[in-house]
């Protein structure tokens, strides 16, 4: 009965260990299109001027410039902080922002030329949604599972002396 036991538990650690490496891929795929997608939009508003700019999305040129940064270094903040095992916190931040500015986009492009033509920054918004929740849960159970190392019996090791009373 105890090896059936065991071979259950086992299994079930090794399926949620191939579905977190199956949700790590594919939260990578997403981080990697989507910090393409916006280097080259957020390039672009920086490099183009602004008169076409403004010709094609009525904005102000210099709010525009100040997204294509905002995109700039959001894209950068998908994949840097993760890949580098450096602040690994700022990248669901960096999805969490580049979010707001896609309900911006959404909103304006709803209003500017009509619902259908705001699909793509839906479509877009809702993967970035997707990256912010899922690199928030990873570093969520990521620290569950350092607490519970940590507290475990057996390694606690900050633990005080008895204190004698005489």
């Amino acid at each position: 009965m105890t090896s059936s036991i065991t071979s259950d538990a086992s299994i079930s650690q090794r399926t949620n260990l191939q579905t977190g490496r199956a949700t790590n891929v594919a939260l990578w795929t997403i981080q990697v299109l989507l910090a393409c997608l916006f280097l080259f939009a957020g390039g672009m508003k920086l490099v183009m001027p602004i008169e076409m700019m403004t010709k094609q999305i009525p904005l102000p040129g210099l709010f525009l410039r100040f997204i294509g940064v905002a995109e700039f270094f959001g894209a950068l903040g998908l994949v840097l902080p993760w890949a580098l095992r450096i602040r690994r916190q700022l990248t669901p931040l960096a999805a969490a922002g580049l979010l707001i500015i896609m309900i911006g986009a959404i909103a304006v492009t709803s209003y500017t030329s009509g619902f259908r033509a705001a699909i793509m920054p839906l479509a877009v918004g809702s993967l970035l949604a997707i990256v912010a929740y899922g690199r928030r849960s990873a570093l969520a159970s990521a620290r569950a599972s350092a607490d519970t190392r940590k507290n475990s019996p057996g390694r606690n090791v900050d633990f005080a002396p008895a204190r004698s009373s005489y």
